[in-house]
């Protein structure tokens, strides 16, 4: 006798084929996005999502408050191994095209800066105005609905999925990527773009904290402070960040290091060695930290060691700094000599952190890498290999820095992809909806 289950799933896989034109796998930011756009200019639609709710990772993106886009603009944000593409597409959609798409779904921008935020200072303020969009444009939403094959069938594809057989006459990628995973991004996206005949570029986490060997940062652990960090890989110089470095019981973390984890962990992938000078106290010089350690001896003769950087850094850091300098806690700050003080300096201001992994993709909030994106038209991001075949998001191999930059990526991929299926559909296919007013185009 069939369980209540067995029959549930039974009944998911009886349900019929879609007529819809145009199938977006994937519910997150840049499918969403896409869905919108391309119902708007008159395909008739359908999300197939695995999650249970679509935007389950933006629900939570920005710890709830989503910094959804940067007016701060410029080439350098965005990371490919294809250095041109980001900005060919993202001159198509800029962040004012966000924040008024965003304005006219009833999201009131919050600028900080240059970082935009719903005014509502949250997430789940946009994964509803998405929501009630598609609602709106009568975009068919298929949820728990794990897509497991697509081939090409005739002119269009023929997908299968945990609710059986689907078929659309274009298909559109926004998977994501591995980052993140517990909101559904396993990578299966990747799986899917190999069985169209696509290549990837390595995946490695991005946005992420690094390790380090040594024993060391458990002592260090929870301390937050500004910090000037210039990764070497293979003892060259590769990047340099200033900002609020957290260090932690595994090695160091934070948006500085966050902005070029993604080096280090194609450097990690490589097997290059990967390194990370820390200057705690940037905003002096080599010789005038030291000229001041020398006063500050003169004023604190009377301390002990374990105590003489007290009030310049953190006494958890300073402990540590001190020991690798090799000064006992315990001596005499007056007896201090001028060869130890100059190691001391050095700590300080070239400490040296060995790095030998980057966080796993459990802990990244984005990924570097993926579908490569010289097989599509930047103009379209239609596969070159398979014609109505459509990408956006984070599959691509396109990873932005911290603020905002991933999500504009996703929004402008994502209305880019959507808008051009729905003008290939039109010629190619002749079975589109209605257009919607321009009064409600983009």
């Amino acid at each position: 006798m069939e369980s209540p289950e067995t029959k549930k799933r039974s009944r998911q896989r009886k349900q019929p084929e879609t007529a819809g034109q145009l199938i977006i796998v994937g519910g997150g930011a840049a499918g969403m996005m896409a869905a919108v756009c391309a119902a708007r200019a008159g395909a008739s639609v359908t999300i197939l999502e695995r999650n249970a709710r679509l935007g389950k990772k933006l629900a939570q993106t920005g710890s709830g408050r989503c910094n959804f886009t940067n007016t701060d603009f410029r080439e350098e944000c965005f990371r490919s191994a294809n250095a041109s593409f980001p900005w060919q597409l993202l001159r198509r959609f800029s962040p004012e095209d966000s924040i008024r798409f965003f304005r006219e779904l009833g999201i009131y921008p919050r600028y900080r800066g240059s970082y935009v935020y719903p005014h509502s200072d949250q997430a789940s303020s946009l994964v509803n105005a998405l929501r009630q969009a598609l609602s709106q444009l009568s975009v068919r939403v298929i949820c728990d609905c794990l897509v497991e094959r697509i081939q090409r069938e005739g002119r269009g594809f023929r997908l299968r999925s945990s609710q059986g057989g689907f078929r659309g006459d274009a298909v559109l990628l926004a998977a994501g990527s591995r980052a993140f995973p517990v909101t559904g991004s396993d990578g299966s996206g990747y799986t899917l773009a190999r069985q169209l005949g696509h290549s990837l570029i390595p995946v490695v986490p991005s946005l992420v904290g690094l390790r380090c060997a040594g024993r060391q940062y458990k002592e260090m652990a929870g301390v937050r402070t500004d910090a000037l960090l210039t990764l070497r890989i293979d003892r060259e110089e590769a990047y340099r960040e200033r900002g609020e470095l957290q260090l932690t019981d595994y090695g160091i973390s934070g948006i500085p290091v966050f902005q070029f984890s993604r080096l280090a962990a194609y450097g990690l992938l490589e097997q290059k060695k990967v390194s990370v000078t820390i200057n705690f106290l940037p905003e002096l010089s080599g010789e005038a930290l030291l000229l001041y350690l020398r006063e500050r001896k003169e004023m604190l003769f009377y301390r002990t060691a374990d105590s003489f950087l007290e009030g310049l850094l953190n006494q958890k850091l300073a402990s540590v700094l001190l020991k690798r300098s090799g000064v006992p806690l315990s001596e005499a700050v007056s007896a201090l000599r001028e060869e130890t003080l100059r190691r001391l300096a050095e700590e300080i201001s070239a400490y040296s952190a060995e790095v030998i992994a980057a966080n796993p993709f459990e802990n990244a909030q984005c990924a570097a890498g993926g579908v490569d994106t010289s097989e599509l038209d930047a103009k379209t991001l239609e596969s070159r290999i398979n014609p109505g075949l459509y990408f956006a998001g984070e599959l691509l191999d396109v990873d932005g820095i911290c603020g905002g930059y991933n999500l504009q990526f996703a929004w402008a991929s994502g209305a880019v992809a959507g808008r051009a299926a729905a003008a290939a559909l039109r010629c190619r296919t002749g079975k589109v909806r209605q257009k919607k007013p321009d009064s409600q185009m983009l």
